[in-house]
């Protein structure tokens, strides 16, 4: 019989482990997502074309980066009507969605970020369910300066670390 030494005293046969693997990837799979950044709104920290994995997580902190639905375009805000179309938005699709990458500016009942201030979502606290996001490169970000506050509700997971680059050919 095949075993394995888990812990002194206990035995877990071969099949016992790889239904152990198979649950563990389960999980992973449910939990984690890859995404490749496409844009310029996150540089310098995110470039065009990099993979980060994503954990599915709703406990957001200020100061992470997050992948979150995009608005949609009906919600443009009548100061920029022109600049939020579909090349603006330049995102994969996931389960249907367009999904955007943004830094957590400020939480529910957290106050406003001066950067945010002259946008849709003004001055005071940030309502409940509500998060103001913001790109890192401001002069390419479509963020809570055009679109106001974001709905926590629509966040994929926040960002756990960089991967490295497929091969070449391989994407």
């Amino acid at each position: 019989m095949n075993a394995l030494t888990v812990a002194p005293g206990l035995l877990i046969g071969t099949a016992g482990v790889l239904g152990t693997v198979g649950v563990a990837g389960w999980i992973a799979r449910r939990l984690l997502v890859v995404v490749t950044v496409r844009g310029a709104s996150m540089l310098p920290v995110f470039c065009d074309g990099e993979r980060v994995l994503v954990l599915r997580a709703k406990s957001l902190t200020a100061g992470q980066v997050v992948v979150i639905a995009a608005p949609a375009l009906r919600e443009r805000t009548a100061a920029q009507p022109r600049q939020l179309g579909i090349r603006g938005l330049r995102t994969g699709a996931l389960d249907g969605r367009r999904w955007v990458i943004k830094r957590v500016a400020a939480l529910p009942g957290d106050q406003v970020p001066p950067a945010a201030r002259s946008g849709p979502a003004g001055s005071g606290p940030v309502p409940p369910g509500r998060l103001v996001l913001l790109g890192d490169n401001p002069a390419a970000s479509l963020d809570s300066r055009q679109y106001g506050y974001f709905p926590a509700g629509q966040v994929l997971g926040r960002v756990v670390r960089r991967l490295p680059s497929p091969p070449r050919g391989i994407r």
